[in-house]
């Protein structure tokens, strides 16, 4: 499959040495702890949502969606739009709490709602989906591509490569590193994958209706069937907005740039900027994907669709710069879960805070932190090869894992009634009923028994809910033991209007803004 020309090389160079100039410049005024995992709480608004989305639209998104889109149609595109859905809902909920509290790291909201032991617990899950989950099949997803270009590299060492270089500029220049480079990241990515669009359009004559003529009935539908097995309306209803509310208002590696804002301000508007930023995946790779049906028939690993349309339609130059936009996606998804992983370690686990370490014992610390984990991000895909379907790989773990998470935090947001050992046991039986459900669909493939459960989707929204009447059930048997607490949860005053008074700066217009293009994209292909 691989083409590459002259030009193209030179522009993935020219991409590796911009990254590299970027890590060196901000490492020379790296002073402390804050600056490594915070960026001294420094970030505008248009570094945090170029860094939000960039981090976001990993490898694992440009492979995952477009070839979920190629097998089963853009309904896949619904965890992009919903992910626009919740962060304008967050503009009003999750920011303003966690800033207002100066939290470091998420699971530190549970520590002081909970105690020592529920912190460190969802910190031990968040690292696991932050290292297994999100880096590693970044990771793999940027080899099974980047392989079909340079196939005589073997899967081992390209794998090693990718975390390796990711790593030293992220261990170099801390989150500002990351998010500075992220700024780059997005710029690239949306570039090539917009020139990926508009090459496949244009095998259409650039007309919508000779294209989806070519099309299965429903594959430019995001609203499916209840019966349909990649993502019934229940379980978009259910299940996305559950595993979304998750990953963008729990999930450190994506909390942490809103933790690093220069004021209230900046994170709301950041967000706004971010969820307007996630409509665009439905029309440069969902899209594209979906429309691959026709043009490129019969792939038997959808996972190879994005790098078939990369080597069957684009020129020289144009491949090297989406090539370029995958590297970037890899690098802004390993680079963004190093630096949190480190925070959360160092932070969770190590309590530098508590210790009174210094800035330099701080800094060097989180370095090494870095570089072990880099190991994992290296080796871990080797699991992730065996699954099929890298985006199945990712939701799927996710729908079994954090449902617990999300009754808990969710609750303890909003009511202060919630109690430490309710939290803790609604965690424990949570995570044993995912585990179970895993374990137990896991048995019915090798057996090739029926699996008689509900789609994954369904179930997570079950399981929360379920959850939810659990953790509020247990806190009110157990009242005694609930913490004092008046700052750590959400108040009518958290709606307050920022202090730039403009309707053009107000978050209160930007963020029902963004939550009608994206309602209004999902009417659209209904």
């Amino acid at each position: 499959m691989s083409n590459l020309t002259i030009l193209d090389a030179l522009v993935i160079a020219l991409y590796f040495l911009i990254v590299i100039v970027i890590g060196w410049w901000v490492s020379r005024n790296m002073k402390s702890g804050e600056d490594l995992f915070l960026a001294g709480r420094s970030l505008g608004f248009a570094t945090i949502g170029f860094s939000l989305f960039a981090s976001n639209i990993s490898s694992t998104t440009l492979i995952g969606v477009s070839g979920q889109a190629y097998a089963s149609g853009i309904s896949v595109a619904s965890y992009e739009l919903m992910a626009g859905i919740l962060l304008a809902i967050m503009a009003f909920t999750t920011i303003p709490v966690f800033l207002r509290i100066r939290i470091t790291t998420i699971p530190e909201f549970f520590g002081r709602r909970f105690g020592p032991v529920a912190q460190k617990y969802f910190s031990g899950v968040t690292l696991f989906l932050t290292v297994f989950v999100d880096m590693a099949a970044s990771v793999y997803a940027g080899v099974v591509v980047l392989q079909a270009f340079f196939p005589a590299i073997p899967f081992v060492p390209m794998c090693i490569a990718l975390a390796a270089f990711a790593g030293l500029y992220t261990a170099a220049g801390g989150l500002r590193a990351v998010v500075y480079t992220d700024v780059l990241q997005a710029i690239v990515l949306l570039i090539g994958a917009a020139g990926i669009t508009y090459a496949v359009f244009s095998q259409f004559g650039f007309d919508w209706d000779t294209a989806r003529a070519t099309l299965p009935e429903g594959h430019l539908s995001i609203v499916r069937p209840a019966d349909d097995a990649a993502l019934p309306w229940p379980g978009l209803i259910l299940g996305v907005p559950i595993l979304g509310w998750f990953y963008w208002s729990s999930n450190q590696y994506v909390m942490q740039r809103l933790l690093g804002a220069k004021d209230m301000e900046q994170a709301r508007r950041g967000a706004s900027f971010a969820g307007l930023l996630k409509i665009l995946p439905v029309f440069v790779m969902a899209i594209p994907g979906a429309l691959a049906f026709s043009l490129i028939p019969g792939l038997e690993n959808s996972d190879l669709v994005f790098p078939t349309l990369i080597s069957d339609f684009l020129p020289a130059g144009m491949t090297g710069l989406v090539l370029a936009g995958l590297i970037a996606a890899i690098m802004s998804t390993v680079d963004s879960t190093l630096n949190s992983a480190s925070t959360l370690v160092l932070y969770d686990f190590l309590k530098v805070s508590e210790k009174k370490w210094s800035e330099k014992k701080i800094l060097t610390a989180g370095r090494i932190t870095t570089a072990g984990l880099i190991t994992i991000a290296a080796l871990w895909p080797l699991v992730i090869r065996n699954f099929p379907g890298v985006f199945g790989y990712i939701q799927q773990v996710f729908g079994y894992a954090v449902p617990p998470v999300v009754a808990v935090i969710t609750l303890a947001l909003f009511w202060k009634g919630v109690t430490g050992r309710a939290a803790l046991a609604t965690l424990i039986i949570g995570h044993l009923i995912g585990a179970a459900t895993f374990a137990y669909r896991a048995w019915c493939v090798s057996s090739g028994t029926p699996d008689v459960l509900p789609h994954f989707l369904m179930l997570s929204g079950y399981t929360t809910i379920f959850l939810v009447i659990l953790c509020a059930g247990l806190s009110f048997a157990d009242r005694k033991s609930m913490l004092p607490t008046t700052e750590d949860v959400w108040k009518l005053s958290d709606l307050n209007p920022m202090r730039d008074r403009k309707l053009l700066f107000d978050y209160r217009l930007h963020a029902p803004l963004v939550l009608f293009a994206c309602l209004l994209v999902i009417w659209i292909f209904r």
